[in-house]
């Protein structure tokens, strides 16, 4: 479990070093196409990659320079299925100002062979 953990893991930093340089292209290549989830921006639903791009960019229009990142991740095994729960950040800065968005997140992957890919996601702030 150790070593899935590693693996999911190094996914979700490869997508938070994409969202930090704003490659969102690059970061729904982690994702199914048929991704669906609730969004941490206007807390609806989302379905497919398209509607996903509105959150990532939601966060990247808000700041002169955007950073997420996770913390505490911890996984659960299914077969084929994993889910990966774990706490964000998202620091926004725009005109010398820093504003802390955090957040619960919640990735539940689907293997294919291989590879990994995100099927659903859950992301919710904190209050």
């Amino acid at each position: 479990m150790e070593k899935l953990l590693k693996s999911l893991v190094a996914i979700e930093e490869a997508c938070a070093e994409a969202f930090n340089k704003n490659a969102v292209n690059r970061i729904l290549e982690y994702f199914d196409t048929d991704i669906s989830g609730f969004s941490s921006t206007t807390h609806d639903r989302f379905q497919g990659k398209d509607e996903l791009r509105k959150t990532f960019e939601y966060y990247l229009a808000e700041a002169d320079n955007s950073t997420y990142e996770i913390m505490e991740p911890e996984i659960m095994q299914f077969g084929d299925i994993a889910v990966l729960s774990f706490y964000w950040k998202v620091k926004l800065e725009r005109g010398g100002k820093v504003k802390e968005v955090p957040g619960r997140g919640t990735h539940v992957y689907r293997r294919s062979g291989d590879e990994w890919k995100i099927v659903h996601e859950h992301f919710s702030r904190s209050h």
